[in-house]
């Protein structure tokens, strides 16, 4: 199981007084050192903690994978081909969330989905979808060209209770399942902290979970490094 460390919210609180620290860079080179295999950050429309200065200083000096979260959005997309992140995460958004709030609907986007799919492809960007655990938005992944999908895990780490947390557990296995059948790699990530991770991690279609607002939390008091290694042993790594 692999670990994805997203740095935005190193970046949120520089960007609460736009001054230069926490450098989110240095916090992307000591998650690797303690083990990260890939950081993921995302760059929105309203700039609202990454930076394009920080997606391009990432892209230079990352070692392990530079995963880049992004909107289907013209101008981020054109910022994505000449920065060529290893992979993108196409995600849905809205200016008033707080935080990306639920999967994207590909079934209702697929002609388009699959022109910007295409872009990325032919200059050899591979493109994974953040959907829900849905069987329609699965098929419509796969029909847009994707090469993978992460599955939304807000629901499940947000439940009120054991039966709808069971409940959305089972979902997420079920269209894990799917997802490889399909031939999609599968990923997961969204509210997964340390509580919560570890039935997430023992899904075995699922090979890399994408955690940042739980770990950058727990960095605070133990700091990033420690806090890395413990989410990695959480998940069996």
């Amino acid at each position: 199981m692999k670990l994805g460390v997203n740095i935005d919210h190193v970046a949120t609180l520089r960007q609460q007084r736009r001054g230069r620290e926490p450098e989110p860079v240095t916090a992307a080179l000591v998650a690797e050192m303690a083990g990260a295999d890939s950081i993921v950050c995302h760059l929105r429309e309203d700039r609202r903690h990454i930076q394009e200065r920080d997606l391009s200083l990432l892209r230079q000096v990352i070692k392990t994978r530079l995963n880049l979260e992004m909107a289907a959005n013209e101008e981020i997309i054109k910022i994505a081909l000449r920065e060529k992140p290893d992979w993108v995460t196409l995600v849905p958004e809205r200016r008033e969330e707080l935080t990306t709030e639920g999967g994207l609907a590909v079934a209702e986007q697929v002609s388009h989905l699959k022109k910007v799919v295409s872009r990325f492809v032919e200059n050899g960007i591979p493109v994974s979808l953040f959907i829900d655990a849905d069987s329609v938005q699965i098929k419509a992944a796969k029909e847009s060209g994707a090469w993978s999908v992460e599955l939304h895990t807000g629901r499940y780490a947000d439940a009120l209770d054991e039966k709808e947390r069971v409940a959305e557990l089972d979902r997420i296995k079920q269209g894990a399942k799917m997802a490889e059948e399909s031939g999609l790699k599968v990923a997961a990530g969204h509210g997964l902290d340390y509580r919560n991770v570890t039935a997430i991690a023992s899904i075995p279609e699922i090979e890399e979970l994408n955690i940042g607002y739980a770990i950058i939390g727990k960095a605070v008091f133990v700091g990033l490094e420690r806090a890395v290694k413990e989410m990695l042993e959480l998940m069996g790594g």
